[in-house]
């Protein structure tokens, strides 16, 4: 018998890379021993494209059944997870779909993707209590450029090429008349995704507005992350986003993250 890290390997191999070395171990039974690795492998196949489907329903809707579950198959064959928790499997399906060519006739699909990676990463991120008002009002006037933010787990900023936005929600609400409708040349569009108590919102920003914000979220000093805002009302913008709970956590040292934040919440 081989060690256990070579049995492991041999039937990984066999599982991803369907040759089948990991037979020779697998004891004589009335299911032929290539015939049981076959349902393992077929149920690694589709447990994962199950898993992206449930990332990817737009995408999903704008290709067909058949050409996702092909399109998943040859990314899981490239890609396997790297954790049991499959909600974190499918990151690299965006830039995946970017590079398939199978998928170049619908140019959008990709930036579509990415925007369905960013709300469900929204809808699982853990849930985290919005920054103190009263806290953030204490702090010196004088310390007011050097204030970092730190985002809410479930905001994220996107800049898409096409009218993802919109893509999506047709799509999603199978409305074929606002589908015809969008204009592909209205770009780009410059997205921030939140997750609200009522679901996940999705609203464009101006690119002032955007770029203003993904410095704040990035954990810039507020005196550097006003620079990309010219012509727009930085005050306004800000009370937004504390309004809307945007951020978690602030101070007026060294950038934090959000993990961070969360673990020093008690």
């Amino acid at each position: 018998m081989p060690a256990l890290h070579e049995l492991q390997r041999a039937v990984y191999r066999s599982l991803v890379a369907r040759d089948d070395d990991a037979t020779a171990y697998i004891r004589a039974d009335s299911v032929a021993a290539a015939e049981r690795l076959c349902i393992y492998r077929n149920t690694v196949y589709v447990t994962l494209t199950n898993a992206l489907r449930l990332s990817f329903p737009a995408v999903q809707r704008l290709v067909g059944a058949e050409f996702f579950d092909a399109s998943a198959q040859n990314f899981i064959e490239g890609e396997l997870p790297h954790g049991a928790y499959l909600d974190d499997y499918g990151a690299g399906f965006p830039d995946f779909l970017a590079r398939f060519s199978p998928a170049a006739s619908v140019p959008y699909l990709s930036d579509v993707a990415r925007l369905e990676w960013a709300v469900s990463r929204g809808l699982h991120a853990p849930d985290a209590t919005p920054l103190d008002l009263a806290a953030l009002g204490a702090v010196g006037e004088g310390d007011h450029g050097r204030v970092r933010f730190v985002p809410h787990p479930s905001v994220s900023l996107l800049q898409a090429s096409y009218p993802v936005d919109a893509i999506w929600r047709a799509v999603l609400e199978q409305n074929d008349a606002a589908l015809g409708a969008i204009d592909l040349g209205d770009t780009p569009v410059w997205l921030l995704i939140q997750r609200l108590p009522t679901g996940i919102d999705v609203r464009r920003l101006s690119e002032p507005a955007w770029r203003c914000t993904s410095a704040l979220c990035a954990g810039q000093p507020l005196e550097e992350a006003v620079e990309p805002a010219s012509g727009i009302d930085v005050s306004a913008l800000l009370a937004e986003h504390l309004t809307a709970g945007r951020f978690i956590a602030f101070n007026i040292k060294e950038p934090i993250a959000a993990a961070q934040a969360l673990a020093s919440v008690p």
